[in-house]
């Protein structure tokens, strides 16, 4: 699974940080920021994070 932030889309909520620290990051502005590989016993929390994002920025494929 790859992941990826629309940065046009983030508003730097935080939502995906609290679903999935262990994927999801917030840089020094405060916008989310994630690797594009996400291992497999994280894709269930990156899946939720991306449903919970309320500007719909995280792409997941």
């Amino acid at each position: 699974m790859k992941v990826s932030i629309d940065t046009d889309r983030c508003r730097g909520h935080g939502i995906c940080l609290g679903e999935c620290p262990e994927v999801f990051e917030l840089n020094d502005d405060g916008y989310a920021e994630a690797g594009p590989d996400v291992p497999p016993e994280f894709e269930k929390a990156v899946r939720s994070a991306a449903s919970a994002c309320p500007e719909r920025a995280i792409v997941v494929s």
